[in-house]
């Protein structure tokens, strides 16, 4: 048979570079780990409109024995004026060999250098009319060819658990994250596992595989304008599920004692999550563990899935609410554009940091919000309602989309109050349920819910950039007749077009006092009466506004060393980390992120000098003393000499500090020295 698809050998296709982006929870590991966000995933360069996918009927089958995937997909999808060429993203490793269109006339079609393919029509293409074209193609897939996200594993086809996420691109798409559609897909797999994907219909069916092997075969059929393209397959215990059974739990039997706990904290943050934005668009939610190796976390309708490593660590509950928290944000609405992306990454991440506040109170909500604010800032030079320019691998549309986003939705919740925020969330999802959302559309929504005039906030937040830096003046007047103090005071900022209310608090030697100012320009002035002496105030004490102080420019310096170090940057990296120890000489954390890449390096005595100075310095993050302990008893491991090592390793113990099992790490080293991987 006549082959139509040729590989193009130029390089006009974009390809698009792997960034790791380092956890946002300062982990104390030697290195951090990477994340992504589970927000944004690879889209087809196009320089003019491309088509509107509409729906997909997929028909695949996969032989985890050789890796392989089969599959055939009928494409149906309208296109603009004058689009001659059609182009769609596809995985590297999977070759198509044949595209036919209605009539079933086959399709000319070439393969750029990032993989997409380039279709020519065999008759004009009327804009706006529905066509339909079928690809049929297969490949290997194990994880370690390149995929269409150089250094990512998005796809792999494997025991125990084999993986399809959409944005592997493993089907012929366009519009990542902003093209919805329908989905009918009939998945068919070795005998014993278990497929889990959007709109199941029905039970399992046996049947014989290409191979003459027993299979399953699943269908799904996912009718709502979304996103339903991850399929995970894999031999997984009984499903565990707690309350009324919408919420199941599938892992392997490796971490099934952790199953139980797993569907608790999930099944809880689906209800809070229900509670706070309104009813989902199914009550369907299958959490799923992924293994180790590909992103932290994914999501699609009905789909929440994590790391094995994670499903019994502490850090899931963050995790797993903010993978949760796209049900309602990214599948129920969806961003028209990359620069609307900030309204489902940013209300993801908020959303996670809402059940952290549930769960724990304010202080914990305050404390996490430290690293979000660092995010916010670390990247600041490009509007978010520019972002779509940039790289969505890249930290700075991760750090803008993600932790600015929360940022403004936090500060959106303390301009407008709790009652009208819960609205304003409730309001855009319903009004926009299965579609996209611009910003403007999110906008009138909020303006609408709250009844307040909001065009200086989002103005300020989306179109600008920079953060204020507010200092205070005042002078303290005793009232006669025994009335108390007046305050006469100044709020200065540096942001000529800033219009936002700030709290004052006013500490007195009897009680406190706090008050919502109006901060306009870069000078507002205030006056407070108390009856006590004022003994100290503070402007915006409950973090509820995104500003810049000293110690935060330490915290962005100390991320963006971070996130060099995940790129495999250890030079940028120092130079980051030392910034940090300009601005504060003491930070600990600093100290102990130069020790790492220093150990990196098999510089040894430079790590010993850093990580002493961690010990020296602020102790702060508090873990950064136990940790230290461990790095440096490694060292002395590392160069012989076992007995300073069993005393480093002792000190760490006496910690009782076991962030991340440090305690448990130092236990392990006393009774074994520590050895270098082989791989370093």
């Amino acid at each position: 048979m006549r082959m139509n698809i040729r590989v193009r050998r130029d390089m006009r296709g974009l390809r698009f570079e792997s960034r790791r982006l380092v956890s946002r929870c300062a982990a104390p590991g030697l290195l951090a780990a990477a994340c992504l966000g589970m927000a944004t995933a690879p889209a087809a360069a196009q320089q003019r409109p491309g088509p509107n996918i509409a729906s997909y009927a997929i028909d695949a089958e996969l032989d985890t024995t050789a890796h392989h995937l089969t599959a055939t997909a009928v494409v149906g999808f309208t296109a603009p004026a004058n689009l001659d060429v059609v182009t769609f993203g596809f995985h590297p490793a999977l070759k198509v060999t044949k595209i036919t269109d209605e009539t079933g006339k086959l399709l000319d079609g070439e393969r750029t250098a990032d993989g997409s393919i380039r279709v020519t029509p065999s008759t004009p293409l009327v804009p706006g009319q529905t066509v339909h074209w079928t690809f049929v193609y297969d490949g290997v897939i194990t994880g370690n060819e390149d995929g269409p996200v150089e250094g990512l594993k998005l796809a792999a086809i494997q025991e125990p658990i084999s993986y399809l996420l959409y944005p592997a691109r493993w089907f012929p798409m366009t519009g990542y994250m902003t093209d919805r559609f329908t989905a009918q897909m009939r998945i068919r797999v070795p005998q014993g596992m278990r497929v889990l994907s959007s709109g199941a219909v029905g039970a399992s069916k046996p049947v014989k595989l290409s191979t003459g092997k027993p299979g399953d075969e699943y269908d799904f059929n996912w009718t709502k304008p979304g996103f339903p393209g991850t399929v995970i397959a894999g031999r997984f215990v009984p499903p565990v599920s707690v309350g009324p059974g919408s919420v199941k739990v599938y892992v392997t039997i490796g971490h099934q004692a952790s199953a139980n706990q797993l569907a608790q904290t999930a099944n809880r943050e689906f209800d809070f999550f229900t509670d706070t934005f309104g009813e989902p668009e199914t009550s369907r939610l299958n959490v799923v563990e992924l293994p180790d190796g590909t992103l932290p976390a994914a999501y699609a309708p009905e789909l929440a899935a994590i790391q094995g490593s994670r499903v019994g660590d502490k850090s899931a509950v963050r995790l797993l609410a903010n993978t949760i928290a796209h049900q309602w944000w990214g599948c129920e609405v969806s961003p028209k554009t990359l620069n609307d992306a900030w309204i489902t990454n940013g209300m993801s991440r908020y959303g996670e940091l809402m059940v952290l506040e549930d769960e724990s109170g304010k202080s914990a909500l305050r404390a996490a919000l430290e690293d979000v604010s660092a995010g916010a800032l670390a990247y600041d030079t490009v509007p978010l309602s520019s972002s779509g320019r940039l790289d969505p691998f890249s930290p700075q549309f991760q750090s803008m989309t993600l932790e600015k986003g929360a940022m403004i939705f936090h500060m959106l919740r303390w301009e407008v109050g709790d009652k009208a925020f819960d609205a304003i969330l409730k309001g855009a999802l319903s009004q926009y349920t299965d579609g996209s959302i611009r910003t403007e559309d999110f906008e009138k929504v909020a303006e609408a819910q709250s009844q307040h005039q909001l065009l200086p906030f989002f103005s300020q937040w989306i179109d600008g950039t920079g953060a204020p830096r507010f200092t205070d003046k005042y002078a303290v007047y005793r009232l006669g007749n025994n009335k108390g103090f007046r305050t006469i005071g100044e709020i200065d900022q540096d942001l000529d077009l800033f219009n936002m209310p700030v709290e004052l608090r006013i500490e007195t030697e009897g009680k406190t006092e706090n008050q919502r100012i109006d901060v306009v320009g870069t000078d507002t002035q205030y006056v407070v009466d108390t009856f006590g002496r004022p003994r100290r105030i503070s402007i915006d004490p409950g973090d509820w506004v995104l500003k810049t102080t000293p110690d935060l420019q330490v915290r962005i310096a100390i991320l963006k060393g971070q996130q060099l170090v995940a790129q495999g940057d250890l030079v940028g990296a120092l130079a980051e980390y030392k910034k940090a120890l300009d601005a504060n000489p003491l930070s600990s954390l600093a100290s102990y992120r130069i020790g790492e890449v220093l150990f990196t390096q098999h510089n040894y005595q430079a790590a010993v000098n850093a990580f002493r100075d961690a010990l020296r310095g602020d102790d702060e993050p508090p873990w950064t003393e136990v940790w230290s302990h461990i790095a440096i008893g490694k060292i002395f491991d590392l160069t012989g000499q076992r007995d300073r090592a069993v005393n480093e390793y002792r000190l760490a113990v006496q910690t009782n500090d076991n962030t991340q099992g440090a305690v448990n790490e130092a236990r392990v080293y006393l009774q074994k020295p520590y050895t270098q991987p082989e791989n370093n």
